[in-house]
């Protein structure tokens, strides 16, 4: 398996997080933690109604440093600490921004301590947008958009999907992991690739097992979800190899396509790959069973009935996972029920790295432009809620690479090696 390289530790980002009074206010503890775990310093700024969703000890536990939340601060403001913190800044982010935020920037105010830094820093600022999607579409709310846009201030969302109100539609928060993604992706590139100069082996689709000329046995894979975190684990830097089924999708430019039919030619492909891959992320629908014998020509239908002997298809992720010198290994479990437990069994059975799981059916996974993933890893999980394929895929390949960097750096015996 290729070795991480070994570089002198980059200094630290220091990232001031502003955080406002939205329900999602309660996912900014683990936009510290990501950001943490990147190497950056982060020091968080709380305005009044925030202090109404979490307590400025959580922020404090995982950040290191005390939560700064009033302007009035004497010990602070003695130093003229608002000045400081602007100062000090290499971003200014702030999540969630609530309309009220955005709309206290746009008209320039300094009524608090966060909107205060805002106006004194020089620093590149950045919103992550939180509300209900009725307020987001608001005509005001949009025109605040546009004129902080002019401004220079950049969106970060918001993502679309189910809100606390019950309602559906364009307004969440970004989930941390895409967010510590995208700051570091345009602040220090280096840290925002990372799988860069790593080789990732990805399947997609599904596989098709003739039946004879005409016919075969398939499944409902469009192939989506696999060429999404192909394009993700390109864009952190990964060179990638994409194995997939048949599909009408076209090829992830910077990606590196074969084609296959059957399990078989799935499973051979794949590991003509997979020398020298760090990372093999097995999304394809590949059929568990397949015809023992197809026909050379068409079946014609005579008789009332008809029998099809079908045998196990070889196993490509197993196989892979077994080697004696396997790569991370990441699985995915499509079921239509008990989908935690399924998953559990799978990724303990097959003795993989990861698997991240998902609930189909006529409503759900197959056929959609959205899905819903949780992964699974020995003593872990991770709900990485509802989106587009593309962002969840996005929020996979950034917990894989965290994972995958955990696994190197901790070395843990392996049970696999022979």
């Amino acid at each position: 398996m290729a070795s991480m390289a070994t570089t002198e530790r980059a200094p630290a980002l220091r990232v001031l997080l502003g955080v406002t009074g939205g329900i999602a206010a309660y996912k900014a503890p683990e936009l510290v933690r990501r950001l943490v775990e990147r190497g950056c310093e982060v020091q968080v700024v709380m305005s009044r109604g925030a202090r109404e969703f979490v307590g400025p000890l959580t922020f404090q536990a995982v950040s290191g440093r005390r939560v700064r939340d009033d302007l009035w601060d004497q010990a602070a403001e003695a130093a003229m600490g608002h000045i400081e913190l602007a100062r000090w800044a290499d971003v200014v982010v702030v999540a969630p921004a609530t309309a009220n935020f955005l709309g206290t920037l746009a008209a320039g105010l300094a009524g608090d301590l966060l909107s205060t830094v805002c106006l004194a820093t020089t620093a590149p600022l950045v919103v992550a947008p939180a509300m209900n999607q009725a307020m987001w579409a608001n005509a005001a709310v949009q025109a605040n958009r546009s004129l902080l846009e002019a401004r220079g201030v950049r969106f970060l969302g918001p993502a679309t999907g189910d809100q606390a109100c019950g309602e559906t539609g364009p307004g969440r928060m970004l989930e941390p992991i895409e967010i510590a993604a995208a700051l570091l992706e345009q602040l220090d590139p280096a840290r925002g690739r990372p799988l860069n100069g790593l080789k990732v082996v990805v399947t997609a689709g599904p596989t098709r097992e003739p039946i004879d000329p005409v016919r075969y046995i398939t499944n409902r894979s469009s192939g989506k979800m696999g060429f999404a975190v192909a394009t993700a684990a390109r864009d952190a830097g990964a060179d990638v190899v994409l194995v997939t089924g048949p599909v009408a999708l076209p090829t992830p430019a910077g990606v590196r396509r074969v084609d296959v039919e059957t399990a078989e030619e799935m499973y051979k492909n794949v590991h003509d790959e997979i020398g020298g891959a760090d990372i093999f992320v097995a999304c394809a629908a590949v059929s568990d069973y397949r015809p023992r014998e197809a026909a050379e020509k068409k079946i014609k239908r005579s008789a009332a009935e008809m029998e099809l002997a079908l045998v196990r298809s070889p196993d490509t992720l197993a196989s892979v996972a077994a080697l004696p010198r396997a790569p991370f290994t990441v699985g995915f479990a499509a079921e239509t029920h008990d989908v935690a437990v399924h998953a559990r069994e799978k990724l303990d059975r097959k003795r993989i790295d990861m698997i991240a799981a998902n609930e189909v059916g006529r409503d759900c996974g197959f056929d959609r432009e959205t899905n819903a993933l949780t992964v699974f890893w020995p003593g872990g999980e991770l709900a990485l809620g509802e989106g587009g394929k593309g962002q969840l895929a996005r929020r996979l390949v950034g917990l894989i690479a965290e994972r995958y960097a955990s696994a190197r750096t901790i070395k843990k015996p392996s049970s696999r090696a022979g």
